[in-house]
């Protein structure tokens, strides 16, 4: 939710950030009315109960043959501070039902537009070459017994699949060598739910255009998180947060993720490009908004750190305001090039949230004044398990044999090359 004073102070600024969207500015206009609406409805109950406190003071000072009459009106003023109560909460009910339709304000710069309006910021690595036919990461994947998606349908349906053998081992080494990263810039790591009430997805703007990509658990009200984001920002929801002297809370979660991928027939069906489960690392941070473009900068530098050190080609693109989705005010992909796609294709997210989220969850910090206002959160990807793709088709050699990178070596036990089964 959007601070209620821009749109009283700078609603074309409002406006022209849902343009930059794709989006109505009519939703600010009604916002507005709705905002305006409210403040009068709890001002017109707060004289009221005033009224009511003074005049209970009368009654209990006048004299006894007075009382009843007096009594009486005060059961009328008492009527009337009852119905000016329940008109402020429809009033701020209407409120949040206007704003929450009011996406996040766009930081000054980023490009209008949708999905294809994005930025290049800059292209890092060398791109791989090869003198062989380079394999697919199915393929490769099935050579080295580490991936089975035929089974995966069978158990599961489509856009599911098994990760074994050293698959599963190359997966959990990347997974523990981003955690390793993490834990070395300070992040407390969390092993987080995968299931959330409502109003924590509704809260962290998920609930919105998009809604059709989560999966709901109708029977018992819950959903399947689709980023760990979810639970890490209802982590701390109707709490005052001491920032302590760096000033950040960092949080690394580790979780499973379920995505629908709702409207994505025929988009990347082979392999584990766009599937309905993995595994992914999420940095979370909660900050001084006055602080959050720096901390943004932070989180790409070590998703660029991990990238780099992997031995993968890939860019960095300033998103689109019309694909940030409604909690980010800012968002930056990086992107590995996927050789036999003769494309980049996103690995890792991090979005700046400004204090979007921390008002609709309740999420507040205590200035050096002594005053409480809301945090800014970010969130980024550290590593996922479309990682993989990157990984193996970077990496491969002519017999179908993949080099692990070093770093992630100690972790497979001092393996150096994942070798096809016989």
């Amino acid at each position: 939710m959007i601070d209620p004073a821009l749109l009283r102070d700078a609603p074309e600024a409002v406006k022209r950030s849902q343009v930059a969207r794709g989006n109505s500015p009519d939703t600010v206009d009604a916002a507005i009315v709705a905002e305006s609406s409210r403040r009068e409805s709890l001002a017109a109950f707060e004289q009221l109960r005033a009224e009511q406190n003074a005049f209970g003071k009368t009654v209990a000072k006048a004299p006894k043959e007075d009382k009843p009459r007096l009594v009486a009106e005060a059961k009328v003023l008492a009527q009337k501070v009852k119905d000016a109560d329940q008109a402020a909460k429809a009033a701020d009910e209407a409120y949040r039902a206007a704003a929450g339709r009011v996406e996040n304000i766009v930081i000054e710069g980023v490009p209008a537009g949708g999905e294809e309006n994005f930025v290049t910021l800059r292209e890092v690595g060398q791109i791989p070459t090869f003198d062989f036919e380079p394999r697919d990461h199915l393929e490769l994947g099935e050579m080295l017994g580490a991936i089975d998606m035929e089974r995966g349908a069978k158990v599961s349906g489509a856009r599911f699949y098994f990760l074994k053998g050293v698959g599963a081992r190359l997966e959990l080494a990347l997974m523990n060598y981003a955690l390793n990263t993490a834990l070395e810039n300070d992040f407390t790591p969390m092993i987080t739910p995968t299931l959330v009430r409502p109003e924590i997805m509704a809260g962290t703007g998920f609930l919105g255009e998009h809604s059709d990509e989560i999966y709901h658990l109708e029977d018992d009200d819950l959903y399947l998180v689709g980023t760990s984001e979810v639970a890490l920002a209802g982590y701390h929801a109707d709490e005052i947060l001491d920032l302590g002297e760096s000033g950040t809370i960092k949080y690394a979660g580790w979780s499973t993720c379920y995505r629908r991928e709702a409207g994505s027939h025929g988009k990347d069906t082979r392999g584990i490009i766009r599937v309905h489960q993995f595994n992914k690392l999420e940095m979370f941070v909660y900050c001084d908004p006055a602080d959050a473009e720096a901390q943004h900068e932070r989180l790409v530098a070590l998703e660029e750190q991990v990238l780099s050190s992997l031995g993968l080609a890939y860019r960095v693109i300033d998103v689109a305001a019309g694909d940030l989705g409604s909690s980010a005010a800012r968002k930056f992909d990086t992107e590995a090039w996927v050789p036999t796609q003769g494309a980049y294709r996103e690995l890792t997210s991090t979005s700046n949230c400004t204090t979007y989220q921390a008002r609709r969850l309740g999420i507040r910090h205590r200035t050096d004044g002594g005053r409480t206002q809301p945090v800014a959160t970010l969130n980024g990807t550290l590593a996922t398990t479309r990682w993989l793709v990157a990984l193996l088709e970077t990496h491969q050699r002519a017999d179908g044999s993949v080099v692990v990178p070093e770093p992630l070596r100690p972790y497979l036990g001092g393996l150096e090359v994942l070798e096809p089964l016989a």
